[in-house]
């Protein structure tokens, strides 16, 4: 066990370092002299309207003036899609250009079809200069009132205008210009010359260095916006106090009368016929049917909501500030391999409490239950890249470390919680006794079949986010900088409230009509909620954004089916656990025997 600690580690020892080694390597301290070089990397190219389909800046037919050198990347980089290469553009500190030649190309038939292909389709590229994001577009339609797409005019911006900006021995800003006057007639098919030229301003500021990034967070900042977030949280606000509400009048005036009859007049209720939920006390707890998979999916859950919970955490400490390459998928991977313990341990501790016997099963169905869709879904996704040539394909490095991570972090962390839950051997606590034999539900409206509790569950929980969440698509499948994680730690924790209610509130319906098969449609209901985003995933597509092509489409849709599919898991966990909290306390404080 020892060894095993050690040797886990040592790994991750190895691995932060790995992560980190790029931005050491790069680092220095960003200070330069004059005339020093700065590094300025080409990142990718792609369509504006289709952000997971980039690829690499020299895939298209671009000149450079050196070899091209490759930077080392860590690995939230690549899982980003990031494949920085040097630039064609030299930026020395404080040295001005006035149209410098970066290249010269002749650009055959096939290079013209090209770029003309790539500006139809509104490419941008993505450059770094001393890891400061700058973007611009690479070309141009002119259609002049045409509607004959054979009669647009295409054009190449050759001309870049670089605005540097500079605090002392630091840079501060970066802008970058295509100069409409520069422009490269790609409409007929020909062989080209181009050249391709730039030019280069420096200019002080007062700025700090440690407030360089902050202009990429003003844009979520603005007031406008902040009105709509705050209007958000009111409205999400509101809907967990009239859930308080209902589920206090409930509590109170319902259960209340129940619990002071049978505390103050017992002979009575011995004479008295019971009703409702206090009739089912006998089968109220007993065990569900396929408790391994039950047990599985509270572990998956429980992870998954630690997960969330730590992210948040780096989140508001600063950790993901605007353009910080990669830093959430490193902290994904990591976290999620640290925490894989927590899974084993609550997923086969559950189902020892269950009186299951094959935990060794139940622990290897937690591993997989979230990770084997998710492997699926990526290995098509990644098959997909490879196709296409993009970069959103993973190397084969990447693949064999993430593996590595798998089996020597995660897989032995879940085991060793898998053991550490089968050890503890607690019994479930159950207030009243179970009956031998399960009492006969009696015929349901179709309201309370599960279905429909489904829907009215994942309704409420969804109509507390649905503002923030078209912010969040924004910035993940577009361009649009997302940086108020406080607002959004709020609503995750109002949607974790509302899910619980909802649940609770349901539940006790279920039980007042005397339905005892509680486990299963608690979690489903309370995991209902990720089919509602699911479901905003198809209008989000269709109505708010232009992506488009097949890559785009199934990276969109086979992505956001992991993610919804992870809420699942997590809110059905959430559901699950206040709804057993509520009947434990609703029927420990009644006369069952």
């Amino acid at each position: 066990m020892v060894l095993l600690s050690s040797m886990t580690s040592l790994l991750l020892v190895v691995f932060f370092l790995y992560s980190v080694s790029p931005v050491i390597s790069d680092g220095s301290d960003h200070r330069y002299k004059v005339g020093d070089d700065v590094p300025l990397y080409a990142n990718k190219v792609g369509p504006f309207h289709n952000p997971s389909e980039t690829y690499r800046y020299f895939d298209l037919p671009f000149c450079s003036s050196a070899p091209v050198k490759e930077k080392k990347e860590a690995l939230g980089e690549v899982l980003n899609g990031d494949r920085l290469v040097s630039a064609p553009y030299k930026l020395e500190f404080l040295g001005e250009k006035n149209s410098e030649v970066a290249c010269r190309k002749r650009l055959s038939r096939e290079d013209v079809a090209k770029f003309r292909d790539v500006i139809a389709k509104d490419y941008y590229f993505q450059m770094y200069y001393d890891d400061l994001p700058i973007w611009g577009f690479l070309g141009k339609v002119v259609k002049e009132g045409k509607t004959n797409p054979s009669e647009y005019k295409y054009y190449l911006f050759n001309h870049l205008q670089f605005e540097i900006f500079y605090n002392k021995d630091r840079v501060i800003e970066i802008i970058v210009r295509t100069d409409q006057n520069f422009l490269v007639d790609l409409t007929e098919d020909k062989e080209v010359q181009v050249d391709f030229t730039y030019t280069v301003r420096w200019k002080e500021t007062e700025i700090p260095f440690e407030k360089r990034m902050e202009k990429y967070s003003l844009a979520s900042s603005m007031p406008h916006h902040l009105e709509i977030h705050w209007f958000s949280i009111i409205n999400s606000c509101v809907t967990v106090l009239l859930l308080t509400g209902f589920l206090a009048t409930i509590l109170m005036r319902v259960l209340k009368n129940d619990f002071v009859k049978y505390a103050h007049d017992e002979e009575a209720v011995d004479d008295q016929e019971e009703t409702g939920w206090k009739l089912i006390h006998g089968d109220v707890f007993r065990f569900p049917k396929h408790k391994s998979l039950l047990a599985a999916a509270l572990g998956s859950g429980t992870q998954l909501f630690t997960l969330a919970v730590f992210i948040f955490m780096l989140a508001l400490v600063g950790v993901f500030y605007p353009y910080n390459r990669g830093a959430l998928f490193t902290a994904l991977v990591v976290i999620y391999a640290l925490t894989s313990g927590i899974a084993g341990y609550t997923a086969a501790s559950f189902y020892c409490q269950l009186e299951g016997t094959n935990w060794v099963r139940n622990v290897i169905l937690t591993g997989s239950l979230f990770c084997g869709p998710l492997l699926l879904t990526f290995s098509f996704l990644n098959t997909v890249a490879i196709a296409y040539q993009a970069t959103a394909a993973l190397p084969f490095g990447t693949i064999v470390v993430i593996f590595l991570i798998w089996a020597l972090v995660t897989s032995p962390l879940l085991i060793l919680g898998g053991i550490a839950g089968k050890n503890r051997k607690s019994e479930f606590q159950a207030p009243c006794r179970t009956t031998k034999y399960p009492r006969e539900i009696p015929p349901m409206r179709w309201y309370r079949r599960t279905l429909p509790q489904m829907a009215m569950a994942g309704f409420l929980p969804f109509s507390a986010i649905y503002i923030e969440l078209y912010y969040i698509f924004a910035s993940v499948w577009g361009h649009r900088i997302y940086t108020i994680y406080s607002i959004l730690s709020i609503v995750f924790l109002i949607l974790v409230i509302v899910t619980a209610f909802i649940t609770v509130a349901l539940t006790y319906f279920q039980l007042a009509a005397e339905d005892h098969e509680w486990w299963w449609r608690s979690f489903l209901c309370g995991g209902s909620t990720g089919l509602f985003i699911y479901a905003y995933c198809l209008y989000y597509y269709y109505a708010r954004s232009d992506m488009s092509g097949f890559m785009q489409t199934s990276f969109f849709f086979g992505y956001m089916a992991c993610i919804c599919y992870g809420f699942f898991l997590m809110l059905g966990t959430i559901g699950f656990r206040a709804s057993l909290l509520f009947v434990r306390h609703i029927y420990r404080s009644i006369k069952c025997e």
